[in-house]
């Protein structure tokens, strides 16, 4: 909040909308509830965006609890495209003009809940891609529930790697990876209903902010603020760092409630 022109109930207002609203909260909404420009709420949530943010060093999978993985591509359908815009950038089918994501969703049993990791790749994943980020956040040993992905494959080396074939069923026994897919659906019911559109470069930070709500979806609003609030310090966002300082990236467009956002 440094050097910020918007007061403390500017930032608690937007902080406790982006945290508490399940399919996170658009621009516009805020700068209605705010009184604010759209162009400030729009910096101003990713700033919050940013702060919430998670990282761990723990690895998933440990005491024996299986881990899910899965991959999905985000992106605009077609058919809900103008012919125009669908001929400029749709240039092949399925995931190809998509932006690609992996998750990693780790099971819990009695009281506790599943929680889940998840991050944008840069390009279609292959099979490298997936093996090291298995390798970085899942413990050795661990039970591993993927898809039949061919990309998958070789994991039995290091890990327990079960796989469910979605063209015979989708659950066999514990096998299975319905709760990644649900995740998935969560994130993108989040683009679709509220954000309408986002620009694959802002792509990283709506999928942070899903998977913080996600993983203490069980803790009260009040309890979930403080634990958002306490995520600001030490952290700043620059309009120039979000952006990214670049050409490609103030060409992009963020569009929130059906209307085009500010100007990167």
């Amino acid at each position: 909040m440094e050097d910020s022109p918007l007061g403390l109930d500017k930032w608690a207002l937007a902080l406790w909308m982006e945290v508490n609203c399940k399919n996170s909260i658009s621009s516009y909404e805020v700068h209605r509830a705010a009184g604010i420009t759209q162009k400030s709420a729009w910096f101003l949530l990713h700033r919050i965006r940013f702060a919430i943010k998670q990282k761990s060093f723990d690895k998933m999978g440990g005491h024996g609890t299986p881990v899910e993985a899965d991959e999905t591509f985000v992106g605009g359908k077609s058919k809900f495209m103008h012919k125009s815009k669908r001929a400029k950038n749709i240039t092949g089918g399925g995931s190809k003009d998509k932006t690609a994501v992996m998750g990693l969703l780790e099971r819990h049993s009695g009281k506790k809940h599943s929680t889940v990791r998840a991050v944008v790749l840069d390009k279609h994943p292959n099979q490298a891609d997936i093996h090291e980020i298995i390798h970085k956040h899942v413990e050795p040993g661990a039970q591993v529930f993927t898809d039949s992905y061919r990309a998958y494959e070789g994991l039995n080396a290091d890990y327990i790697h079960k796989f469910i074939d979605h063209a015979e069923k989708y659950v066999d026994g514990i096998i299975h990876t319905n709760g990644l897919e649900n995740f998935w659906s969560l994130f993108k019911r989040c683009i679709k209903g509220t954000h309408v559109s986002i620009d694959p470069y802002h792509l990283p930070a709506y999928l942070d902010a899903e998977a913080f709500r996600f993983n203490n979806r069980k803790v009260k609003d009040g309890d979930r603020f403080v634990m958002a609030a306490q995520g600001l310090h030490g952290k700043r966002l620059t309009y120039k760092a979000l952006i990214g300082a670049s050409e490609v990236a103030a060409a992009g467009q963020d569009k929130d409630a059906g209307s085009a956002a500010p100007p990167n």
